[in-house]
């Protein structure tokens, strides 16, 4: 079902930017794991374009809307409410990341071998709110992803923002971390968000809040691993997701993941970590490739 307006065209107060990136582009594989994964009101995905709202902090001041990304020829094509106007540079940014368009996808498939080479193209997924990510992320930590975003969905619907778009299934801006540090652990876990998670997504939104923990695409990984794993509720698995999503890290492995031990039919996390030694530096986006080889 389309959710935009009846004669399918876009406000007229609207931003439009080319973002070019080097080919072979998985647009959709890259659009059918953003789709599994989406917070309903805040993300959509509508056949080959993606949608959601999000807020932008400049210089202080603090501006929302929504965008909307559809690929071209060499290029994503980008919709932004004019509202995002003055923070284009931030929003551009933020798409390069989120998309992973930066990235040589031809260095990455020569590094990874047989494992990338039916599909060169597929990128590493970012996140537009590293707060948003590592909150889905926390509560991804072993229940299947359709049940996390069910759960994600009732977090942000309880403490996110209404806001008004073109489109009908976008409502909504995910809570920051400092309206989230603000909440109850019962307020939480009435969401029905088990007791342990409840307190680190508490932790995590008071130590991002109080900036005593940064999470930013580029920054050192291993020093956020260590300190994202100081945090109670969070280990190896959740803390190496966060940075392969919201950091960027393109050698980040979550080496105890299910998924990653069945596609490589190994059980033993050293002997995970060892049979990944030859993918490095892109061992994130051999997760990827595994991932994708379960179908």
């Amino acid at each position: 079902m389309n959710s935009a307006p009846p004669d399918g065209s876009l406000p007229d107060a609207t931003v439009s930017v080319d973002l070019a990136y080097h080919a072979p582009f998985a647009w959709p594989r890259l659009l059918a794991f953003l789709g599994g994964r989406a917070i309903d009101g805040a993300e959509a995905i509508e056949e080959d374009c993606y949608r959601r709202t999000l807020r932008v902090s400049t210089d202080g001041a603090v501006t929302s809307g929504w965008l909307e990304v559809r690929n071209g020829e060499h290029a994503l094509r980008v919709t932004l409410a004019a509202t995002l106007a003055s923070a284009l540079p931030q929003v551009t940014a933020r798409l390069r990341h989120v998309f992973d368009l930066d990235v040589d996808p031809r260095a990455v498939a020569a590094a990874l071998g047989p494992l990338a080479a039916d599909e060169p193209g597929l990128r590493l997924p970012g996140a537009f709110d590293p707060f948003e990510l590592a909150v889905r992320a926390v509560l991804g930590q072993q229940i299947t992803v359709r049940a996390a975003r069910t759960l994600a969905a009732r977090f942000a619907r309880a403490f996110g923002s209404p806001i008004d778009t073109p489109f009908a299934n976008l409502n909504l801006l995910f809570p920051d971390a400092a309206t989230v540090a603000g909440q109850s652990v019962d307020a939480i876990a009435s969401l029905g968000i088990i007791g342990a998670r409840t307190r680190t997504i508490l932790a995590l939104a008071e130590a991002l809040a109080g900036r005593h923990l940064v999470l930013a695409p580029g920054q050192d990984a291993p020093t956020a691993i260590a300190a994202l794993k100081a945090l109670p509720g969070i280990g190896e698995w959740t803390a190496q997701y966060i940075a392969m999503r919201a950091l960027g890290a393109a050698d980040a492995f979550p080496h105890t993941d299910y998924g990653v031990m069945k596609a490589l039919d190994e059980k033993n996390p050293r002997r995970v970590l060892a049979l990944a030694e030859p993918w490095r530096p892109f061992r994130a986006y051999a997760v990827m490739h595994l991932w994708r080889s379960l179908g």
